[in-house]
């Protein structure tokens, strides 16, 4: 059963381990902010810098593991129709809107949606890491310069993880602008059991 997450807002589930998660872009161009914990401790969670050293590459795709700060496989990407994600940059934030933006005011961010979902699990924001950013599109330079371009992801691609253990998920449609070619639109996910 496909379910919706509306745009600029965010989720949270278990996932057990075996399960396969679907995560799909419905209409094209819209970035999705995972953040993984084990259910059973949530001290431990997805840790980008692990990911990116064990795998050795920086955008990962089908067949690479996204890993915990424990040094522990939680999932593994086992089908990628789009190819591209980031695991470089931290979910938009009040600040990143503040001080990338020079936003005034209120703003929906994927910090506040996936900490607000995740509360429920006991998980606080403090212990929300970075981010595996599902179809975003960050370009690096020669130099080292990064920057945010549209996502190249189509209506309809979508990327399959399998769990590799017992977790709670975060889930995002995200809500920064240059994330996501200046639109909002929502994501979709299911659960599949083996």
């Amino acid at each position: 059963m496909t379910k919706k997450i509306p745009e600029q807002s965010g989720t949270a589930f278990q996932l057990k381990k075996g399960e396969y998660l679907k995560v799909i872009d419905p209409k094209g161009q819209q970035v999705s902010d995972m953040v993984l914990f084990n259910a059973n401790d949530p001290r431990e969670k997805l840790s980008s810098g692990k990911s990116l050293d064990f795998e050795e590459n920086i955008f990962l795709t089908t067949g690479n593991q996204l890993w915990s700060n424990r040094s522990q496989p939680m999932m593994k990407i086992v089908e990628d129709t789009n190819g591209r994600n980031d695991f470089l940059l931290a979910p938009c934030s009040p600040e990143t809107f503040e001080i990338m933006y020079e936003y005034e005011g209120y703003h929906p961010s994927c910090f506040e949606n996936l900490y607000t979902n995740l509360a429920p699990f006991g998980i606080e924001p403090d212990q929300i890491p970075n981010a595996f950013n599902i179809f975003m599109n960050v370009q690096v330079k020669e130099d080292g310069k990064i920057s945010v371009e549209p996502p190249l992801s189509k209506a309809g691609d979508y990327i399959l993880f399998e769990a590799q253990m017992d977790l709670i998920v975060g889930l995002t449609a995200c809500s920064a602008e240059d994330s996501n070619g200046g639109t909002f639109k929502p994501i979709h996910f299911e659960i599949i059991t083996a």
